[in-house]
């Protein structure tokens, strides 16, 4: 059977650092095939990705990976841990033998990090800071080791998450070219920016300005699909939070704390979400947080949904060596290998992946779920 490497992604949207990451994979794992597990229409941060699954699938696949799996919902707009845990739960069931990922530290100690975390959460009920940043600096007291980059947190969650399911796959750190995370201009002589920059320049329609950070089949997708943003879901919000009760706002997944009281007075006052942000924003509550409480309250999100665990693969893009995968894996795998939607997967396994990218159907008219099939390219 052909060796596989996973790449956990959001490709929000797929870039020259990326398409250089998808390269390293394949040479450092010696892989056949390039796997990417990507968030579906909503990302991590608890925010609308620029551009739906299909269209960010498909410029992944002409520029480098063979297969795209979505992450679901329920895996994708959670805290990293969370995040981290699901997408290694898909990258082994889809067949992966090796994860790499992008590293500010590639040489890090995961290892080191892994044995001397706490045991239990409640070590942490601090009210005044994000539990993150109380969690990293008990890492560094104890092991010396600073945890704070965006990726190497990303790849620690990883690297916990392999070591909870008995390791089954090879981690290949990858070191981070370019831009850091976070940067909001693009610059440098590598032509790897941060994917920050490349939507605020976007969000401008200055397309000359990303055209070198981008591959050419990402410049062309991006002049052609319909752009997403939280603005445009602003209304439909703002409605949910003063039209629900506090109770029912308290029985959403992750709201705790009160923080249900504030994010209703918030919602009467702001006239933006912008707005709405900056009312709600504390020292405890970072912008992720509170943009996924959001995303929680419009797709109407409930623990039990949300603590589900992966039960099936669902591929949204693959190429030749993509399609090879499939029909090696498909008499061995578990999971059901969804490539029509139908009511009752809806019902019983879709139902938060559907509910959320019916918010974006709903602003441009684009089919998400029913009557999309897997884009295949050759």
């Amino acid at each position: 059977m052909d060796t596989a490497v996973g790449i956990v992604a959001e490709y929000n949207p797929f870039h020259n650092g990326h398409q250089y990451l998808a390269a390293q994979a394949r040479k450092m794992a010696h892989a056949d095939t390039v796997i990417a597990i990507m968030s579906g229409n909503w990302v991590q941060r608890g925010e609308p990705a620029m551009f739906d699954k299909w269209h960010r699938a498909e410029a992944a696949i002409a520029a480098g990976v063979d297969l795209v799996v979505e992450l679901p919902f329920f895996g994708a707009v959670q805290p990293s841990h969370i995040f981290s845990k699901n997408a290694v739960k898909i990258a082994q069931a889809v067949g992966c033998d090796a994860l790499s990922f992008g590293a500010e530290h590639p040489d890090m100690d995961y290892d080191v990090l892994i044995a001397n975390q706490p045991v239990r959460a409640d070590a942490f009920k601090r009210f005044d800071r994000p539990y993150a940043t109380i969690f990293q600096e008990y890492l560094r007291k104890k092991t010396g080791i600073v945890l704070k980059e965006p990726n190497d947190i990303l790849g620690f969650g990883y690297a916990n998450a392999n070591h909870e399911l008995g390791n089954p796959l090879k981690l290949y750190p990858v070191n981070r070219k370019g831009a850091n995370h976070n940067d909001k201009c693009l610059e440098g002589s590598l032509n790897i920016g941060s994917a920050s920059a490349i939507r605020n320049e976007i969000q401008r329609n200055n397309l000359a300005a990303i055209k070198d950070f981008v591959p050419k089949t990402t410049l062309e997708m991006v002049g052609k699909s319909f752009q997403y943003d939280w603005n445009q879901f602003w209304p439909f919000l703002r409605y949910e939070l003063i039209e629900s009760s506090i109770d029912r706002l308290h029985e959403i997944y992750q709201m705790t704390e009160g923080i249900e009281y504030r994010l209703k007075d918030s919602a009467k006052k702001a006239q933006s979400f912008s707005e709405f942000l900056n009312l709600v924003k504390t020292k405890r509550y970072t912008y992720a947080r509170i943009q996924r409480l959001c995303v929680y309250v419009l797709v109407q999100c409930f623990e039990e949904d949300m603590l589900e665990e992966p039960s099936y693969i669902r591929p949204l893009a693959f190429n030749q060596q993509g399609r090879k995968h499939l029909n090696q894996i498909k008499h061995d795998v578990d999971w059901p290998i969804i490539t029509k939607v139908t009511d009752e997967q809806i019902k019983n396994q879709l139902l938060l992946d559907y509910q959320s990218s019916m918010l974006l159907q709903t602003i441009s008219n684009e089919n998400q779920d029913i009557y999309r099939y897997p884009i295949i390219k050759n």
